[in-house]
This record gives C-alpha cells, sequence and structure tokens, in this order.
C-alpha cells in the first residue's frame, strides 16, 4: 500500500505542490482564527481555591479584571473629569475613587484616614478600574487601550490586565522577527553543511508548510498561549528538520539505483516513512508529557507539538518529494562545496580512552545533577519583561508610592455582622505586610443608611450574598514574605468563614509555584519511562534504552545547570519544557549512533571497529541537526526582550549542542564499554533477525534434506 502511494506521489508532483499551497488557505485562516491567551494564571486547575474565587470576582463583582489608575500632581478636577471619562469607555464597568464617596470639594485632612490611606499618597492619587470582561478578553484589552488614551503623562495604569495587554503587544511585535531570525540562521547553517545553495530553500518549504498546517489546525482547539505562539514555530523548525535531510541524503543514496529518478524517490518515501515513523516516536513522548501538568499550559504546547511533529513527518513523506523532484535541476546546478569535518582521528582517540571518557560520564553526573538541582528559577510574570514597559513603571509606582506590592481579594459571605467584620478587618490590618485593607464598612459610615449608598460603590464590594475585601500587601507577588501572609491570612479567613476564597496575582502565582513544582517531576518522570519504553521496543534490548536515556539526561543536567553556575534566575517553565524537549528530541541522536553501531556489529566487525564506523557515519548527520536546532532557537533567545521566552529558546539552542557532543565523543565509549552486557540483554543484537523468507527457505531446505535421505 505504501509503495502505491509512494509511487503515485512521483508521477505527479506538480499536482501535489499546488495541492499543498491551496492547503494553506484554510490554514493561515484557522491561524487567524485561534485566540491568543496571554494569561498563565489561567491555565492553573479549576479545583484551586485561589481558581474558584478569581471566578467568583468575575462574577458577580466583575472585578476579575482591575486596574489602578494612579495619577501624579494633578488637581482634584482634573481626576474627577478623567474618572467621568473612563467610566464613558465602552468595556469599563465601574471607577471608584474619591467623589463616588465624599466629593471632591471635602479638604484632603478632612477625609476619614481609612478612605485618604486607600486613595492618597503625597501628590498622588488613586482610582480603581473595572471591566465588564475577564482580565484577559479582546474587549478589555481593547478598554485599557482607551482608558490609556485619555491620560496624560502623570498617569499611570497597572494590575495584571495591563500587563497582559502590554504582554500582547510585544509578542505581536516580536512575534515576526522570531521566525525571520530562526528562518535566516537555519538557512545559514544547512547552506554551511549542505552542498547545494538550493536544497535548504526545498527543505525550508517543506518545514513552512508543515508549521503553517500546524497553527492552522489550531483552530479546533480554540485557543492557544502566548508562550506556544512564541515558540511553537521555532521548535517545529529545530526538531523536525532533520526527517527532511534525511530523506534527502536517502534519495541521494538511491539515484544511482534507479533509471528514474521519480522511482529512486518513491523507494527514499518508503524507506523514510518506516524510518521517521519510529525515530519521531520519541519527540512526540516527549511532547505529550507536558499534557499530564496540573498546569494546562503543559498540555497546550504538548498538544501544538506533537501535533506538529505529525504533520512535520506527514508533510516530509507526502510534500517534501514532490518538492525535491520539482527543485531537482536547480538543486544540481546551485552545488558547492559544503563544511564536512573529519572526526575520524578523534573518533580513534575516544575509543582508545574508552574507559576514561567512561569515567568521565559517571563523574559528570554529580556536578550536573547538584547544579541541576540547584539552579534558582522565577515565578513573578512581570520579571521576564522588560522593565521599561508602562504595565511594570506603573506597578514600581504603587509599589513606592502606596506601598502596594501585591493585592488580594477575598471573596466570602455577606452574612457577617459589622461588629465581627470590623473585628476581622483590624485583625487582616495586624498581619505582617498588611498595608491597607478596601471593605465596604470602611469605605461608608456605618450611620449611612444603606440606601443611600451609591450603587457603583455597593456593587465594588457586595453582590449576591458575596463579599469582596481587597487587601493591599507590601510584599511582592512570588515572594517567600507573600507566601507566608497568604498563609496566615487565609487560616485567619477561615475562622470567620471556612468557605472564603483568597485571590488575586499573588495568591494564584503561590498555587503555581506549588502545581509546577509537582508538575516538574510528574512530567520528567512520564517523558523518561515512555522513551525507556520506546526505545526498549525499538532494540529488543533492556539496557540499551537505560544507556541511551542515561547520556541524554546527562546532557540535560548539564545544560540545565549552567544558569546555577552563572547566577542567572530562570523562568519556572523552563526546565519542565527543557526536560522533555531537549530529551523527546536530541535522543534520536543516540539512536542514530546506536543504530549504526549494531548494523556494523551485525556484518561480523568487532567493537571497536564497529564503533569508529558509526561514528564516521553518524556524526555529521548528527552535527547538522544539532547546528539547525541550535541556530533555529538561538536567533530567537537573542533577539527576544521577554525572559520566558528567550531563556526557554537559550537553553534549548544549547542543549541541541550539548546532547549531539555527548552523542558524538560520550557515548561511543558507553556502547563499546557495555557492548558485553548489552549484546546478553538484547535480541538480535550481534546477528539480523531471520527474514520470514529465509525461515521459509531453510525450512524448505529441511524438508528436502528429510526427503533425500528416505
Amino acid at each position: 500500500m505504501l509503495e502505491k502511494i509512494a509511487h503515485a506521489l512521483t508521477r505527479k508532483p506538480k499536482l501535489v505542490v499546488s495541492i499543498a499551497v491551496l492547503l494553506l488557505i484554510p490554514s493561515i485562516l484557522g491561524a487567524v482564527a485561534t485566540r491568543i491567551n496571554y494569561d498563565i494564571l489561567s491555565y492553573l486547575p479549576d479545583d484551586l481555591d485561589s481558581a474558584k474565587g478569581e471566578a467568583l470576582l468575575e462574577e458577580p463583582f466583575h472585578m476579575a479584571a482591575t486596574t489602578m489608575l494612579i495619577v501624579e500632581d494633578m488637581p482634584p478636577e482634573y481626576t474627577n473629569q478623567l474618572q467621568k471619562e473612563v467610566e464613558q469607555v465602552p468595556g469599563v464597568s465601574n471607577a471608584i475613587w474619591l467623589s463616588s464617596l465624599v466629593g471632591i470639594q471635602i479638604p484632603q485632612e478632612m477625609i476619614p484616614a481609612d478612605i485618604r490611606d486607600i486613595f492618597f499618597s503625597g501628590d498622588a492619587t488613586m482610582m480603581i478600574v473595572q471591566y465588564d470582561q475577564p482580565g484577559a478578553s479582546e474587549a478589555t484589552m481593547k478598554s485599557i487601550e482607551q482608558v490609556r488614551s485619555l491620560c496624560n503623562k502623570n498617569c499611570f495604569l497597572a494590575g495584571f490586565s495591563v500587563f497582559i495587554k502590554d504582554t500582547k503587544d510585544l509578542i505581536s511585535q516580536e512575534m515576526p522577527l522570531y521566525v525571520l531570525m530562526a528562518v535566516a540562521l537555519s538557512m545559514i547553517a544547512m547552506c554551511v553543511m549542505m552542498e547545494s545553495w538550493a536544497l535548504p530553500v526545498a527543505l525550508m518549504c517543506s518545514i513552512g508548510l508543515a508549521v503553517i498546517y500546524n497553527f492552522g489546525t489550531n483552530f479546533f482547539k480554540g485557543e492557544i498561549s502566548f508562550i506556544t505562539q512564541a515558540i511553537a514555530a521555532v521548535l517545529q523548525l529545530g526538531v523536525t528538520m532533520d526527517y527532511s535531510i534525511f530523506l534527502y541524503h536517502r534519495y541521494v543514496e538511491e539515484v544511482p539505483r534507479h533509471a528514474d529518478k521519480r522511482d529512486a524517490m518513491a523507494t527514499s518515501i518508503v524507506a523514510a516513512f518506516k524510518s521517521l515513523s519510529g525515530s519521531s516516536l520519541t519527540t512526540i513522548a516527549g511532547f505529550l508529557a507536558l499534557c499530564f501538568m496540573r498546569l494546562t499550559l503543559g498540555m497546550d504546547l504538548g498538544i501544538v507539538m506533537a501535533k506538529g511533529v505529525v504533520l512535520g513527518v506527514a508533510t516530509v513523506v507526502l510534500v517534501l518529494p514532490s518538492i525535491l523532484l520539482q527543485m531537482d535541476g536547480a538543486i544540481r546546478k546551485y552545488r558547492h562545496p559544503a563544511l564536512k569535518p573529519n572526526f575520524e582521528k578523534l573518533n580513534a582517540f575516544v575509543v582508545r580512552h574508552r574507559h576514561f571518557f567512561v569515567g568521565l560520564f559517571l563523574v559528570l553526573f554529580l556536578p550536573a545533577v547538584y547544579s541541576n538541582n540547584h539552579t534558582q528559577v522565577y515565578y513573578k510574570l512581570d520579571q521576564s519583561l522588560p522593565q521599561d514597559m508602562p504595565s511594570i513603571v506603573a506597578t514600581d509606582k504603587l509599589k513606592d508610592e502606596f506601598n502596594m506590592a501585591s493585592s488580594h481579594f477575598i471573596v466570602m459571605r455577606d452574612d457577617l455582622s459589622r461588629a465581627k467584620m470590623k473585628e476581622l478587618e483590624e485583625a487582616i490590618d495586624d498581619i505582617p505586610g498588611i498595608t491597607s485593607v478596601v471593605a465596604y464598612d470602611k469605605l461608608i459610615s456605618g450611620a449611612i443608611p444603606d440606601f443611600f449608598i451609591p450603587d457603583d460603590v455597593k456593587e465594588l464590594c457586595k453582590a449576591e450574598g458575596y463579599q469582596m475585601l481587597m487587601v493591599n500587601s507590601e510584599y511582592v507577588t512570588a515572594s517567600s514574605q507573600v507566601s507566608q501572609q497568604l498563609a496566615e491570612l487565609t487560616e485567619l479567613l477561615h475562622t470567620y468563614d471556612p468557605s472564603a476564597y483568597i485571590t488575586g496575582e499573588a495568591a494564584m502565582t503561590d498555587d503555581l509555584i506549588t502545581v509546577s513544582d509537582s508538575d516538574f517531576r510528574i512530567t520528567s518522570y512520564l517523558s523518561i519511562l515512555a522513551i525507556l519504553i520506546i526505545v526498549a521496543f525499538t532494540f529488543r534490548s533492556l539496557t540499551v534504552p537505560i544507556l541511551l536515556v542515561a547520556t541524554i539526561e546527562l546532557a540535560i543536567f548539564i545544560n540545565q545547570g549552567i544558569p546555577y553556575f552563572t547566577g542567572t534566575v530562570i523562568a519556572f517553565v523552563a526546565p519542565t519544557v527543557i526536560g522533555c524537549v531537549q530529551l523527546g528530541a536530541t535522543v534520536d541522536y543516540a539512536i542514530l549512533m546506536t543504530t549504526r553501531f549494531q548494523e556494523e556489529l551485525q556484518k561480523g566487525r568487532d567493537r571497536k571497529e564497529a564503533i569508529q564506523i558509526a561514528a564516521a557515519s553518524s556524526d555529521v548527520s548528527i552535527l547538522t541537526s544539532a547546528l539547525v536546532f541550535f541556530c533555529s532557537t538561538l536567533g530567537v533567545a537573542l533577539i527576544s526582550t521577554m525572559d520566558i521566552v528567550s531563556s526557554i529558546c537559550l537553553m534549548l539552542s544549547r542543549g541541541a549542542i550539548i546532547s549531539a557532543l555527548i552523542s558524538m565523543f560520550i557515548l561511543p565509549s558507553v556502547l563499546v564499554v557495555f557492548e558485553p552486557i548489552i549484546s546478553k540483554t538484547t535480541l538480535w543484537w550481534r546477528k539480523a533477525k531471520p527474514s520470514k523468507a529465509s525461515k521459509a527457505s531453510k525450512t524448505g531446505e529441511a524438508a528436502l534434506t528429510a526427503a533425500e535421505k528416505h
């Protein structure tokens, strides 16, 4: 069946390419229609108290999107007029300032202290702005943009929704540069390592089609995260380019054996599919391991990238052959000398000193594991952004002028007496680090009848049997101090209302830290287990998978341990992504080396000669694949101003090179030294498994011999 499909594909290359190009139309439409989610905290599990509290803030309070507008050195009349204009912005549900409570005619010193401390700090005043839609929605983004347009240079808009808006603008601005840089550097790498100027163009066209197909089919997911959007194209390019290179190399081998180049390509397709369908499984397994994270950001990236690998293999098998046939003349015409490093002497040196390199392999685990386990990570999301962004500047203003480094939102029952609420608020004020409490009875005197109170003030604090308190803290999000503060606040709150929830950026980030720590362990173990099983099945071996996975894990530990020695703090998602992706994508280097080693052993060569031949034939392929992976991700790391993107890409690029070097110069020694053990724990290691035809032939010969005897 596969042979018939391959034959049909190679007979009408123009038709195949035309269909592939036409499929870009629905893919581009699907990519445009896919929503991008810029709120990492929205990927937290729904069963967490902070997530439940966030849902209540959204409905009925409409406070899931709340921003603070700081106005400096402006008269009260300006702020009062600005409040009225902000309230008219579509999507703004409420704007609370001094005039909502006591009017602007009263001198500041005569305003009750509780209210004055909330809204004033020196020459600055603060307005609370609420929005109709959730914080990361398109409607809220547009409303924030309009609110900003009403402000002068003395106004600063802060809040998590504003942070999301700035993140969206930054990614939208830099995303095209990521792709351009990845393509440009990958093309340079391929031009250096390949013998034709036109060949990299053909391979890049195939990968480009696969990337667009992948982004187009994301439409069925509804939305993807901004992290997935930023790195998926680059990752897909890096991890699937070697599939294209393999197909072309097989085609070059087959051409002299066939009179018609189309037949050579058909044979190459069959060989490529059988090989790629197996080798791609490790990469797919690495990405699918991310789907088991409780933080569903992992599932988002895992599904998109696993799908991207499948589409990459499909495009290589179904479309690339036609592209190569169409461009065959140009590929042959524009040939040039390629860089072909010769590692024979180095490989011979490694094999001669194999026991030293095995010892080095074992010894390196100690510092690698230690540094990997002690690399510091950060969870404060705004730490990944340029510090001169408007939302970061405004957040610093909140911290410096109002002593508000973070805000906690409490949602609780509305049936507690005023006396109990006053007692609770005083107890909250006594918790270390709490700077102010915004609550209904702090804003409104108990002597004022309820029907005199403006609806916008009521709706700020009370709705549908719930009441909301905003507790401001001097401790920054993701710090140990705020974590301790939240624990004390939760314990206190539950003595008054066991069903109460604490939410907000700090509370959700605190949960994010807990969830991410367990996620990293789970995904790491799952990816290792899945790839152990795949490699064990591939080689029919008990020891080969352990040796190969241990080799790549050493490369991962070294990669993730480097920030410890450089004093770099990395984004919290980086270790999880690197642990799964580097293992899944680069274990193929080790598989390639081991497969060729086994082939040479089955030809009757001794293990030292076999490994030198295997290394000589595998080194260039490994180096080319790693170099393309390195270049595609390094470009993004260099130009991205968002640290969460640049740190992941930098570690991926570095990891590709480390895995390649370990596979080229450490693994050969490991294979040679442990070969006697491998041969005893692996089926058909030194002798190829007899085919069905040879078995039938032997059976027939035996029967014939028996008949002759009789």
